[in-house]
């Protein structure tokens, strides 16, 4: 588990800044108005990068779900929301931060955070649907991008450094306003200010977002007033969602009177919703698990058969966690056969498998989960890990090799690769693609060791040779300039 360090978003913005440096070529450019909203201050390119260099330092700070039901979930309701949304054709990136603290948050590049706590808060699949369509807006209105002013003149870099600033700024105060006294250059002013309108705005639009995708409009008002009364009760310790979306009595107004335009539309929680803040739930760090098993099975005879399931689900991961196999498998074998169309079910019982070392019975689960879902990348990783743990390596890697080039640069692709060259006595391209993995998820220092080990081994070919001094130099250039930005 990659545990955070203390400032995790200040380490993201200073590489944010760093990658920029590297991509520019020109020392300055003329910007737009700062407050423009067209979407002009940087390219579409230049965003991208600017979004996946962010993401990959969130991923070297903070925990980030792997679980395939899980993400699944999260990018499948981001995505429906974004569908209806201001700007369907925008890229968005949706995953989960495995923390107890309530909150989200949006980044560059369209990459939206939603912590576990703020799932498990949530009373129903709108309120959480709110939420997610309130970060939504935040980033087709550009509100990262338009919540400063600065001169009209600077370099990219600079403007890309002011754009994470902002975004620490959102997150955590303290620590956003040293990084801009750390990162400020010459007589450049800048503002931070991530206003009320822009808040006013994103809930406004949020709203629309809601009710087009089949969700509740009022449940926005109706989390954010529970949020507010509970409020009273944390002191200093309130979540981090109401200090970076301060939640006011007119802004639950407004939102309320908004939601009562559309007309009332009952909308039930999915299946999947249940599911997933089950496992999620099993997960946090404030529960004991004989606590979860007393509270699963208190409620296996409430409400209706899906909730009901959810239930026990819910007890046969616990089961799982207590190394109860047998339980389990019980569990899920029963609910697999009564809802075969939900994946949940058929990838507990492959992990059950996986628990129990039954490799064989774990692989035909997850073939035929790829099979049923041939989009979900997890479950092909999930197989590739089983035949490298049932020590077959070369037919891992031939597998490794049919992944679809959209998923060649996920960390998970590049560790699997490790493994595997690993287990083949193939050192160089263990430490190579382990220089990948490490770098994908932010630790660049580590990649640069792996590199050098890399070099010295005796089976180095030229071609190989050529490979690893170009990412040697690009790994470094990245560390220098790093160094140089924080000097």
């Amino acid at each position: 588990m990659i545990k955070p360090n203390k400032y995790p978003l200040l380490f993201a913005l200073l590489t944010l800044n760093l990658f920029l440096s590297i991509a520019c070529t020109a020392d300055e450019l003329q910007l737009p108005d700062m407050g423009d909203s067209t979407g002009t201050l940087i390219s579409p390119a230049q965003e991208k990068a600017l979004g996946e260099s962010f993401f990959r330092n969130i991923r070297s700070q903070l925990e980030i779900s792997l679980d395939p039901d899980v993400q699944h979930y999260i990018q499948t309701l981001g995505q429906t929301l974004v569908a209806n949304s201001d700007n369907p054709t925008q890229e968005f990136y949706f995953f989960v931060v495995l923390s107890d603290d309530i909150n989200a948050f949006a980044g560059p590049g369209g990459y939206i955070g939603i912590n576990s706590g703020l799932i498990l808060n949530s009373e129903s699949e709108s309120e959480l649907a709110s939420v997610m369509a309130h970060e939504i807006a935040h980033v087709t209105q550009r509100h990262i991008y338009r919540s400063y002013e600065a001169s009209s003149r600077m370099s990219l870099p600079a403007a890309a450094a002011m754009i994470a600033a902002i975004i620490v700024a959102t997150q955590a105060p303290e620590v956003g306003i040293g990084a801009l006294s750390a990162i400020q250059a010459g007589s450049i002013q800048m503002q931070i200010d991530f206003t009320r309108d822009n808040e006013q705005e994103a809930d406004r639009i949020g709203i629309k977002t809601l009710e087009r995708s089949g969700f509740d409009p009022r449940s926005m008002p109706a989390f954010f007033e529970r949020l507010q009364y509970a409020s009273r009760y944390y002191g200093d310790g309130a979540p981090e969602f109401l200090r970076t979306h301060p939640i006011t009595s007119s802004r639950i107004s407004d939102t309320r009177g908004r939601a009562e335009l559309y007309p009332y539309r009952q909308t039930p929680d999915s299946q999947n919703y249940r599911l997933i803040k089950a496992k999620l739930r099993i997960g946090s760090e404030t529960t004991k698990l004989e606590d979860l098993v007393r509270y699963f099975q208190s409620k296996l005879d409430q409400g209706t058969p899906e909730q009901r399931a959810a239930m026990q689900y819910g007890l046969g991961l616990t089961f799982i966690k207590k190394q109860q196999f047998s339980e389990a498998e019980e569990i899920f074998s029963s609910l697999n056969q009564r809802y075969p169309k939900q994946r949940e079910y058929l990838t507990a019982l492959a992990q059950v498998a996986v628990n129990q070392q039954d490799f064989e019975s774990a692989k035909k689960r997850y073939l035929q989960l790829q099979q049923q879902y041939p989009d979900n990348i997890e479950y092909q990783f999930e197989y590739i890990s089983i035949l490298l743990r049932s020590r077959q390596p070369k037919l891992a890697l031939q597998h490794l090799r049919l992944i679809d080039y959209r998923y060649q640069n996920y960390p998970n692709y590049y560790l699997l690769l490790a493994r595997a060259y690993g287990d083949l006595g193939e050192n160089v391209n263990l430490h190579r693609y382990m220089a990948e993995y490490l770098y994908a998820i932010g630790q660049t220092d580590a990649a640069i060791m792996q590199i050098k080990l890399a070099q010295k081994d005796k089976g180095l070919n030229f071609y190989l040779s050529s490979i690893l001094e170009d990412r040697l130099s690009f790994f470094t250039a990245q560390i220098l300039a790093l160094k140089q930005l924080q000097e």
